[in-house]
C-alpha cells in the first residue's frame, strides 16, 4: 500500500483540471477538449504555444483544457462545450463528432498521419516486486489476479485495452470465438470500472485497489516518476497495441469565436520540432523519427486495430455499441 504522504503527492501531481462547459472566452484564449491522461503533456504543450505564437506574431493567448474520458468529452463538445480544438485518443470518437457537423468529415487529412501527432500503447503497472508474477496478457485472465481497467464505454484508454487483449488472444489462439472468451475472463477480472484512465490511476495507486494497471504508456511512466513511483513497476507485455490519439479543429467553434488561425496553429505545433520533443518528454511517441530515436522509449511489438480486428467503424459497431460483444460480456458477469 502506498504511504499517506505518497498517496497525497501523487494526488497533487495527477489533479484533475476541468474547464466549465458554458464559459465564455475571449477571442486570445481556446479552448483544447482533450482526453484523460493528457493533462500534464497538455501543461507544458500549452505555454510553450502561447510562446511561440507570442514570438510569432506579438499577440497573447491564453489555452485552457478540459480534459475527461475521450468519448465522455466528445459527447460533451456535441452537447455544447465550447472547444476550439478536440485531442482525443481514439478516431471513432472523431468519427462520431463529424457525423454530428462538428468537425470536418475529412478530418484525417487535415493534419500530419492521420491527424495523430504521437502515438502511445497499452503496458501493465503492477505493485513493487510483482507479487503475482504478471508477464503478460495471459496472467491477467488467471484466477485470483485483479486488473484495473477504465470503462470501455466512456474511456478510450478501457476500449484499447480491450482490443489489445483481444488482439493479442485471436493472434495466440487463431479465433475470434477464443478471443472472446479470453477477454469475457480478463474482463471478468476487473473488481471495479471507472469512467475514465485517471481515474483508474486513482483506483490503483491510492485506493489500493487491483494487482495490475492496464494504462497507457505514458501514465505508468508519470506514475514511476512521482513520489509513489516506488511502489510500483512496470511490465511490457509481448506485443501490445498502437493507439494513434487523433485531433481535429472544431469548426462552428472558431467560425463563432473566430479563431480558426490560433486554433491550427495550436495543433499545428503539436507536430513542430519543439511540440515533438515535449511529446517525447511525456512519454507518448512522437511521429518524427529522430525525436523518437533520442527518447530511448522501450521497443515493443504493437499492432493496429485496423490491420488486426477491423476498420474502426465497424469494431465500434460490433464490440461497443449498445449489446455489442463488450457489453454481452459484461451483463453473464453480471
Amino acid at each position: 500500500m502506498i504511504s499517506r504522504r505518497a498517496a497525497t503527492g501523487l494526488g497533487i501531481a495527477l489533479a484533475f483540471a476541468f474547464t466549465n462547459p458554458v464559459t465564455a472566452f475571449a477571442g486570445t484564449t481556446i479552448l483544447n477538449a482533450s482526453y484523460d491522461v493528457s493533462r500534464e503533456l497538455y501543461k507544458d504543450i500549452d505555454p510553450a504555444f502561447s510562446a511561440s505564437w507570442k514570438k510569432a506574431t506579438g499577440e497573447d493567448v491564453e489555452v485552457k483544457q478540459s480534459h475527461g474520458g475521450s468519448t465522455k468529452q466528445a459527447q460533451a463538445v456535441a452537447e455544447g462545450l465550447e472547444a476550439d480544438v478536440v485531442t482525443l485518443n481514439q478516431p471513432t470518437d472523431l468519427d462520431f463528432l463529424a457525423k454530428k457537423g462538428v468537425i470536418g468529415s475529412d478530418w484525417r487529412g487535415q493534419f500530419p498521419h492521420a491527424a495523430a501527432p504521437y502515438t502511445t500503447t497499452s503496458i501493465f503497472l503492477v505493485r513493487k516486486g510483482n507479487p503475482k508474477g504478471i508477464k503478460d496478457w495471459d496472467d491477467l485472465v488467471k484466477s485470483g489476479v485483479s486488473v484495473v481497467i477504465p470503462n470501455p464505454k466512456t474511456s478510450g484508454n478501457g476500449r484499447y485495452t480491450y482490443l489489445a487483449a483481444w488482439g493479442y488472444a485471436k493472434e495466440k489462439f487463431g479465433s475470434e470465438e477464443k478471443a472472446r472468451d479470453f477477454v469475457g475472463k480478463l474482463f471478468a477480472n476487473v473488481p471495479v470500472f471507472d469512467g475514465g484512465g485517471r481515474g483508474a490511476t486513482t483506483t490503483f495507486t491510492q485506493r489500493g485497489i487491483g494487482d495490475v494497471l492496464v494504462s497507457f504508456e505514458n501514465e505508468a511512466a508519470l506514475i514511476k516518476a512521482e513520489v509513489a513511483g516506488g511502489d510500483f513497476d512496470i511490465v511490457y507485455p509481448s506485443v501490445s497495441i498502437e493507439a494513434a490519439p487523433p485531433v481535429a479543429i472544431v469548426q462552428p467553434v472558431v467560425e463563432k469565436r473566430k479563431s480558426e488561425k490560433i486554433a491550427k496553429a495550436y495543433l499545428d505545433f503539436l507536430y513542430s520540432d519543439e511540440g515533438q520533443k515535449i511529446i517525447a518528454k511525456h512519454h507518448f511517441r512522437p511521429q518524427n523519427a529522430e525525436i523518437l530515436k533520442d527518447a530511448h522509449l522501450p521497443e515493443i511489438r504493437t499492432f493496429s486495430v485496423e490491420d488486426k480486428i477491423g476498420p474502426w467503424a465497424e469494431v465500434q459497431k460490433i464490440h461497443f455499441a449498445d449489446g455489442g460483444i463488450y457489453d454481452q460480456i459484461t451483463a453473464k458477469q453480471n
